[in-house]
């Protein structure tokens, strides 16, 4: 595995982000429980949107609005160990109005451990699915560039 910055970096309109498996993360017989891989690639999400430029903290704070899941499917194909260094990679697939759908995959050096798509609705204070704000869509356009702004563009009439 290539060393990734704490971070992750961008690489293709992919986020790649690394993880350490630690003790906590496993069970009994030092297998990654079923439930971390969901906070692996949350955490994945969360550093894809730093890496172009959008904070969690930002939207609620500037636009009142936050970034909920609506729907996740997970597959998990092989697993994860403690002591393992995994990379999750992050790919933004299509955005509508409110939405994003997004394509995450966890993998040892090349060995695909676990894959999952996941459509986040941005909700405004009420609770209610809002339009992403333009400035986000205009990020988002970093981890896709060839179709995510086409797709708000198109959506947001």
């Amino acid at each position: 595995m290539t060393a990734l910055p704490q971070s992750g970096h961008l690489e293709g309109g992919v986020h790649l982000y690394p993880v350490h498996v630690y003790y906590e993360d496993t069970d009994a017989g030092g297998i990654v429980y079923y439930a971390n891989y969901l906070k692996f690639v949350e955490r994945g999400r969360t550093e894809a949107l730093r890496a172009v430029g959008v904070t969690h903290a930002t939207l609620l704070e500037g636009d009142g609005i936050a970034l909920a899941v609506h729907k996740l499917t997970a597959e998990y194909l092989s697993p994860a160990r403690l002591d393992d260094d995994l990379t999750i990679a992050t790919r933004i697939t299509a955005v509508t109005g409110a939405t994003m759908l997004l394509d995450q995959k966890i993998a040892r050096d090349a060995t695909p451990l676990f894959a999952s798509t996941c459509t986040i609705v941005c909700v405004g204070k009420s609770g209610k699915a809002v339009r992403l704000p333009a400035a986000l869509a205009a990020a988002l356009d970093k981890l896709n560039p060839a179709t995510t702004l086409q797709m708000v563009k198109t959506h947001a009439r």
